[in-house]
């Protein structure tokens, strides 16, 4: 779980790399060429010291950039798009405004809190930075290696397991053929001030049951001033390359601007809702999620993405035998056996896993909060409202 005392930065993307000289900044110049044509981008390269003690963090001889530091933090402007500096090329590539964070690491925050006060803390940037990670929660982050890399190198060990994803990079040959990336740059959006990483999915929001332990309407909900089901949809915004509602009732979540899938036939419970949903879908991916889930940890469910490759279905447990099959990945090859146990007159979604391949995925640490009851309800209002305040506290920490 992330820690409440990070910084949130939405409109940051930042850049991580498992060693030295990967294509770190050939994809950070990449992105900038790419978004700066609409948004005005900020770029960031930061180098953390861990003492000043005129040893090299890297090894080998000393550049002079550790132990030339004057004070906890430097802050730098590059002003020179025609140096060889990683900072002149970022410049180079189109960024509005670049700087330099020399800081040392149990001053990260402090530094950060500084060059934030400069530009701003709504500005959109792409950030090339390990340890930054450990005290920032970005829109978006990316890690670098290189195809042929074995290692890691400590402060991308420390953060590897928070990457959205991890790319692969490709060197050139001998030929002088540029670098390449085992990915498309096409998934990376930039949606107002935030980054995001879109799937080849779709995200299937059941909106179907009846709210009975409520005794209210429960995707209805208000959290942070918005119906709960809107604030389940925000947060997949960006991710999924479409957003479906599976209900009945058309009209009422019409103002959520998705597409909604009534049950080819009603009330045989959520496996028919999830069948007819699947059968909708315009991707082999789904992303099944009840709309009494007011958290959603994206990079978890990338997570069952990868795995759902070779699988029918990935379905998370909490390690005591209880399946989450409402918040889980099904491959639409699932579909076939679905139909098949609804037209036995079954409506378990269980008495499909016998039927299909199914990947069990433990969901360890990581608690998934339904809010199946007013109790649960009034209490993560409580818990939303105080991590808000330690959000908004942090950022003036130094």
């Amino acid at each position: 779980m992330e820690m409440a005392s990070m910084i949130k930065l939405d409109g940051m993307l930042m850049i991580g790399s498992a060693g030295a000289n990967v294509g770190k900044t050939e994809l950070a110049c990449a992105l900038i060429k790419k978004f700066s044509r609409t948004a005005n981008i900020t770029g960031i390269k930061v180098t953390t010291i861990k003492a000043k003690d005129g040893q090299c963090p890297r090894g080998g001889i000393g550049c002079g950039v550790c132990s030339s530091l004057d004070g906890d933090f430097s802050i730098t402007e590059e002003t020179d798009s025609n140096s060889h500096k990683d900072t002149a090329r970022l410049l180079a590539a189109g960024a509005k405004r670049v700087f330099w964070l020399r800081v040392l690491k149990k001053n990260l925050k402090e530094g950060l809190t500084a060059l934030l006060d400069i530009i701003g803390p709504e500005a959109i940037s792409i950030c090339e930075s390990n340890s930054l990670r450990q005290v920032v929660e970005p829109g978006l982050f990316l890690m670098f290696k290189g195809r042929n890399s074995k290692t890691w190198k400590s402060s991308a060990r420390n953060v590897k397991q928070y990457a959205d994803i991890i790319v692969v990079s490709v060197q050139g040959d001998h030929t002088g053929s540029p670098l390449r990336f085992d990915f498309d740059l096409e998934q990376i959006k930039l949606s107002g001030k935030k980054w995001t990483l879109q799937e080849k999915a779709t995200a299937i929001i059941m909106a179907g049951g009846d709210s009975s332990r409520m005794g209210v309407d429960k995707s209805m909900l208000q959290i942070k001033d918005r119906p709960l089901i809107k604030h389940i949809c925000d947060q997949l915004r960006g991710t999924f390359e479409k957003i479906l509602i599976s209900t009945d009732d058309v009209e009422k979540y019409a103002f959520l601007g998705c597409d909604c899938i009534p049950d080819k036939m009603p009330g045989q419970g959520p496996l028919m809702g999830i069948a007819s949903a699947l059968e909708a879908s315009d991707n082999e991916l789904n992303f099944i999620v009840a709309c009494d889930i007011p958290h959603i940890d994206i990079r978890f469910v990338r997570k069952m993405l990868t795995e759902a490759q070779a699988a029918d279905m990935v379905i998370p447990t909490t390690g005591n035998g209880k399946h989450e099959p409402l918040f889980a990945i099904y491959n639409k090859s699932a579909l076939k056996c679905i139909n098949k146990v609804l037209s036995s007159g079954r409506r378990k979604i269980s008495d499909a896993f016998a039927l299909c391949n199914v990947k069990y995925i433990n969901l360890g640490a990581k608690q998934l909060t339904n809010l199946n009851t007013m109790e649960e309800y009034e209490e993560f209002r409580k818990k939303t409202k105080w991590c808000e305040l330690s959000h908004s506290t942090s950022r003036l920490q130094t």
